[in-house]
């Protein structure tokens, strides 16, 4: 990778939609060069995929928190992940080292929600020893 490619991610990075002619615009290159370009980037994994991104407050998830999860015994892992794949409202999970074991950020409604969310979702799974939840009063910057 070159500046021109790190120039091109974060072109799409702002904009997914951008087309190959616009980059090729501001990155002084072809409209095959940049396709080109583009194509290695998905190719080495460089990038991923192609998504959009929700505006959650238009969706009405107006609430954002951050769950920390200390499990039992590494015996319970598999029935918590199970669970949190399978929960909608948790946007990330992160496994962690330190006194808790995973890390959840969720959107949802409102507090109602999260309580629900807490007391019959992820403290009923086997195993879940304690939570510790944050809630998010603002954001400068959330990032992909």
């Amino acid at each position: 990778m070159d500046r021109i490619d790190e120039e091109i991610l974060r072109l799409l990075k702002e904009n997914g939609r951008m087309t190959s002619s616009e980059i090729g615009k501001q990155v002084h290159l072809s409209v095959p060069a940049v396709s080109e370009r583009i194509r290695k980037l998905e190719d080495t994994g460089v990038i991923d995929r192609f998504t959009i991104r929700l505006n959650r407050d238009k969706r009405g998830l107006h609430l954002i928190a951050f769950i920390m999860v200390q499990l039992e015994r590494p015996e319970h892992v598999e029935g918590f992940r199970e669970t949190i794949l399978q929960t909608d409202s948790v946007l990330e999970c992160h496994h962690m080292a330190g006194s808790y074991d995973y890390m959840l950020k969720v959107a949802l409604p409102g507090t109602r929600e999260l309580e629900q969310l807490i007391s019959h979702t992820i403290k009923q799974v086997a195993g879940v020893a304690k939570t510790n939840t944050m809630i998010v009063l603002s954001s400068m910057k959330e990032e992909m």
